[in-house]
């Protein structure tokens, strides 16, 4: 057997069953990620990390997130330094009537990333948009004093 595939040899009298194997070798990967990741604790805090784009301008650094079903006034997002923190919180209920029967489910997540920046930021002159579930943030860089040089006599 290799990578624990099922092997059908004409002694075993068995039908190969591909679903099987495949299922068989997700299960493999998915323990041999889990040690890596946060795995399915992600599903049991119900907290989840919006992927991130970031875009050097120039004067300014541009941060675009996916934050579907995600209103304004839930949104936090904290500067410090070359660090920005995006975090929100969801929540939606649902309400269906079927066959006499009454049924609201209501759920609650929690995003939260925290990226790094190239370069030191300010919250001066930030500018942040969400618009059709997209996050945009757009940072201006903190200004360094450039270095002069000392003539020594």
């Amino acid at each position: 057997m290799r990578f624990g595939l099922t092997k059908v040899t004409p002694a075993s009298g068995g039908l190969w069953d591909p679903m099987g194997d495949i299922v068989q070798m997700q299960d493999m990967l998915n323990n041999m990620f889990k040690e890596r990741s946060l795995g399915e604790r992600w599903s049991e805090a119900g907290i989840l990390a919006p992927l991130v784009d970031v875009k050097d301008e120039g004067s300014g650094i541009l941060v675009t997130t996916d934050l579907p079903g995600v209103e304004k006034g839930d949104v936090d997002l904290d500067v410090s330094d070359n660090m920005l923190t995006i975090s929100a919180m969801r929540s939606a209920s649902n309400e269906d009537k079927d066959e006499g029967y009454l049924r609201r489910e209501r759920t609650y997540s929690s995003f939260s990333r925290t990226v790094t920046l190239p370069d030191a930021v300010t919250s001066d002159g930030a500018k942040a948009k969400l618009e059709n579930g997209v996050l945009t943030v757009s940072l201006p860089k903190l200004l360094i004093e450039e270095k002069k040089k000392i003539l020594i006599e």
